[in-house]
C-alpha cells in the first residue's frame, strides 16, 4: 500500500529529518515539501494525497489555521515542540500529535497509525454527525443539513426544523462531514450541495434564499457540482 504524502514544514533541520525517515520506508512516496502552510493550501486545492506532516507553528499562518481553513481528506500527523497544542490536535480528528524532538521509533508509531486507519472503511450508511452546542452533543440528520452561517466566534446551523449554535469552526466542521456533502461559498457561509437551487454569479440559491458566493471558493463548488 504506497502512502503518498507531503511535508509541511519551515524548519530545514526537520524537513531533512523527516525525509531521512521517510527514506527507510519504501511504501511511503513524497510528493512535495512546502515551507508555509499557505503553499501548501494553494498545492492541496489541486491536488490530493494520502497523508500531510504538519508543523504548527509557522508564522502568520499556522499548521492549525491550514486545518480549519478548508476540507482536509487526507490524514494529518501534526508536530511541534509545545506540548499544548496536542488537545488542539486531536479536536481537529488528526491521526497523531508528534512532539519534537522525535525518535524513529515514535515516528513509525505514527506511521503504522496511518496505515491502520486507511484500512478501515467508513460505515456507507452513516448518515449523521454530532455537534457540540452548549454542554451537549446534538445530532444532525446530514439530509436535513442546509447550510452553516459564520458568526464571529460561533457558527449557526440551518437544519430541517431546527437551528444549533455552535463554537466549532467551519474547518472543524467539514471535518465531521463525509466528503461531497457541503461546500464553502464564502467565508462565513458553507452549504449542503443537495439544497442548492441555483448559482449564479456571486450569489447562491437555495430556496428563496440568497446567500453570498465569493470568487475564493467558486471554482471548488463549480467542480464540486459538476462531479
Amino acid at each position: 500500500m504506497r502512502i503518498d504524502c507531503i511535508i509541511v514544514e519551515d524548519e530545514p533541520l526537520a524537513q531533512e529529518r523527516i525525509r531521512g525517515y521517510l527514506e527507510r520506508l519504501p511504501f511511503m512516496n513524497l510528493v512535495g515539501v512546502f515551507d508555509g502552510a499557505m503553499e501548501a493550501l494553494t498545492f492541496l486545492q489541486s491536488h490530493t494525497v494520502d497523508l500531510i506532516f504538519l508543523d504548527i507553528n509557522m508564522g502568520n499562518f499556522s499548521g492549525i489555521q491550514l486545518l480549519e481553513s478548508m476540507r482536509i481528506d487526507s490524514q494529518v500527523l501534526l508536530s511541534t515542540a509545545y506540548h499544548e497544542y496536542a488537545l488542539k490536535g486531536y479536536e481537529l480528528n488528526v491521526t497523531d500529535y508528534l512532539l519534537k524532538p522525535y525518535t524513529f521509533e515514535r515516528f513509525l508509531q505514527a506511521i503504522d497509525k496511518v496505515r491502520q486507519q486507511r484500512g478501515k472503511e467508513t460505515p456507507a450508511d452513516r448518515k449523521f454527525i454530532f455537534v457540540k452546542t452548549e454542554y451537549r452533543l446534538e445530532r444532525i440528520q446530514l439530509d436535513d443539513l442546509i447550510y452553516v452561517e459564520g458568526m464571529r466566534d460561533y457558527r449557526r446551523i440551518y437544519a430541517a426544523g431546527k437551528q444549533i449554535m455552535t463554537l466549532q469552526t467551519f474547518g472543524e466542521l467539514e471535518q465531521l462531514i463525509p466528503p461531497g456533502w457541503v461546500c464553502r461559498i464564502h467565508k462565513s457561509y458553507l452549504v449542503a450541495l443537495a439544497k442548492i437551487d441555483s448559482v449564479g454569479r456571486d450569489t447562491v440559491r437555495i430556496g428563496d434564499l440568497e446567500l453570498p458566493l465569493s470568487d475564493t471558493y467558486r471554482k471548488t463548488l463549480l467542480e464540486m457540482i459538476q462531479r
